[in-house]
């Protein structure tokens, strides 16, 4: 079954038409990875899944362990603000659900996977829905409030939250909260695999310490991996496979699904 790209999943009114890639690894019934980029709600593609990482070690790795991924586009924060980017997501499942098996994808079976602003977006959607299996949140923002007190040298209503907010946390508190994760968890929740660098100096690690905290104390089930060195995108470490390997032990264990028959 040929991988399709291009695929017009949504309109919403008044932008451009938002898109998916789906890959998968050629047998009917192949759990599915729906994937939301990086690059601070502003910018980022879903063509790529981390700068730096060719689609050999990302979206190619994860369809050989026998994985169908969606690469997934949501609107950027200068076309929409929260919540728009969930409703985004919404869109691109409805479609998955209503057409992934065409394509040779159980969409009952689906893990969301979002690498650092798309890691945010990946983990609200898993909260707020009950038909996904399991999240894998890479280096993701999870407490709007506190990554408001980390320095990056702009002005409060320039940082990436902020323009993704329409506004500080500390002006728009309702919404900041309903766009942090590590406030919105609740029992009952899908299993997380969280993974984040130490020397992240865009998202500090502890964004995703806070987030697994939240999640177990409310009995959700959570795997932290730190990545000593590790910073954001992954810079600084020479083999990225071992990343990727764990998270894909985690959505075939999630997913029930067997990756020796693919290796």
């Amino acid at each position: 079954m040929p991988s399709i790209l291009e695929v017009d999943v949504a309109q919403p009114e008044g932008s451009r038409p938002l898109s998916l890639d789906l890959r998968t690894p050629g047998a009917a019934g192949a759990p599915l990875v729906v994937f939301l980029h990086g690059g601070g709600w502003r910018r980022g593609s879903r063509k790529v899944f981390t700068p730096g990482i060719g689609d050999a070690r990302s979206f190619d790795r994860i369809v050989a362990a026998g994985f169908a991924v969606a690469s997934c586009e949501y609107r950027l924060s200068a076309e929409a603000r929260f919540p728009a980017q969930l409703d985004d997501v919404d869109a691109a499942l409805a479609w998955l659900q209503a057409h992934g098996a065409e394509h040779g994808a159980d969409a009952s079976r689906i893990v969301l996977w979002g690498v650092s602003a798309g890691a945010t977006l990946a983990a609200l959607a898993g909260l707020r829905r009950d038909d996904i299996c399991g999240v894998v949140d890479w280096f993701g923002p999870a407490d709007l409030f506190a990554m408001a007190e980390h320095d990056t040298g702009e002005a409060p209503e320039d940082t990436r939250e902020a323009r993704w907010l329409g506004g500080p946390a500390a002006d728009r508190p309702e919404v900041a909260r309903l766009a942090s994760p590590a406030l919105q968890v609740h029992a009952g929740a899908p299993p997380f695999h969280i993974a984040h660098g130490t020397a992240d100096e865009h998202v500090p690690f502890a964004q995703s310490e806070a987030l697994a905290a939240a999640l177990r104390a409310v009995g959700v089930g959570v795997e932290l991996r730190p990545v000593p060195g590790g910073r954001h995108f992954w810079k600084g470490l020479d083999d990225t496979d071992v990343v990727f390997d764990r998270a894909i032990d985690f959505v075939a264990r999630v997913t029930g699904h067997n990756r020796e028959d693919h290796r």
